[in-house]
């Protein structure tokens, strides 16, 4: 644990919120079109309707708050998963929950035409919804029951699973696969500010929750035994708990599709600044997430240039290496 003392861990978390603000700057900043800090604030202050301003206000402002919000969504629910399931390999997409919102909205969007954003957002809910359910009834049927190698092993293959589907769906639909192809990669590319509006009421209320009930998920880490002899009542904070990681998965995924990884990456470089408490750890994820995905989204923008990479990927590309790193430590938690 790096920062030691309550007052260290509120400088950590001012600093990690200014650093946040200085990585959205950033991404509204710079990219392939050439601006300026000077551009950017004449953009909202004078805008002349010129080009730079126009991609300042329309492209890379959506962006940086999508990117910002994605991220911290999917940080705080990785977290969350890591202490519901007690598996330090648990993470959204690692466990099926991405998977299942991309399929669900692939179905809404091929079978039914849907294509308000409104329906998305809750078609996204709902996915995620069933495929945590079976992932959860998967890994715990059994002489052994629930444990974290068991859901690992059940998130992996519901993954798949309906990763599958969704490919077999598109293939069938090759309309539909130009249109949703590049949004399955996980991008915060060409999204509008109506889209993150759409389910950033949803979000906020699940991330405000997460905080409120911090203390308690200290306390369920401990064991059931231990948190019902304190009087915790278990089931209801599980369902809690899960339903906040079903909104902040499937509001991430109605936004910009499954990215990938952040969700396991996010909570083991949290604990190994702040520790094992969770009115810490979340707070952190939430702003060491939207740091991570801005990050990233910026450098997606260089790789290729001027084309530029799906966000999803470089995810990947950082998180399958650390991934590895930690199921070779036998998944100990950071």
């Amino acid at each position: 644990m790096l920062l030691q003392t309550r007052n260290a861990r509120i400088v950590g978390l001012v600093g990690g919120l200014l650093l946040l603000i200085v990585c959205a700057v950033a991404s509204i900043v710079m990219g392939y079109t050439h601006t300026s800090l000077k551009m950017a604030y004449d953009a909202f202050q004078h805008n002349n309707g010129s080009t730079e301003h126009l991609v300042i206000q329309n492209v890379r402002l959506p962006r940086a708050l999508i990117a910002a919000t994605v991220g911290a969504s999917l940080g705080i629910a990785g977290a969350l998963m890591q202490a519901l399931t007690k598996n330090p390999l648990a993470s959204p997409d690692i466990m099926g929950v991405n998977a299942g919102a991309s399929f669900f909205i692939v179905v809404g969007f091929m079978l039914f035409s849907l294509n308000s954003l409104q329906a998305f957002a809750w078609v996204a809910f709902l996915g995620a919804a069933v495929a945590a359910m079976i992932v959860y009834l998967l890994g715990a049927t059994g002489a052994e029951g629930l444990t974290p190698i068991r859901l690992t092993l059940a998130g992996a293959a519901i993954a798949a699973m309906f990763s599958s589907l969704t490919q077999g769906l598109l293939v069938l639909d090759e309309t539909s696969l130009e249109q949703v192809l590049f949004w399955l990669a996980g991008s915060v590319q060409g999204r509008k500010l109506s889209i993150l509006w759409s389910v950033f009421p949803y979000i906020a209320v699940a991330i405000v929750v997460s905080f409120f009930i911090a203390q308690k998920i200290n306390i369920l880490t401990m064991g059931d035994g231990v948190a019902k002899g304190l009087g915790q009542r278990t089931g209801t904070l599980k369902v809690v708990t899960a339903l906040i990681i079903v909104v902040l998965s499937g509001g991430a995924v109605a936004i910009a599709g499954p990215i990938t990884f952040i969700g396991i990456i996010i909570p083991h470089i949290v604990r190994f600044l702040v520790g094992h408490d969770y009115r810490w750890i979340l707070p952190y994820s939430a702003a060491v997430g939207g740091i991570f995905l801005l990050i990233a989204d910026i450098g997606a923008r260089y790789v290729i240039m001027p084309e530029e990479v799906p966000v999803g990927v470089m995810t990947a590309i950082v998180g399958t290496p650390f991934f590895i790193y930690i199921a070779r430590k036998g998944g100990q938690q950071s």
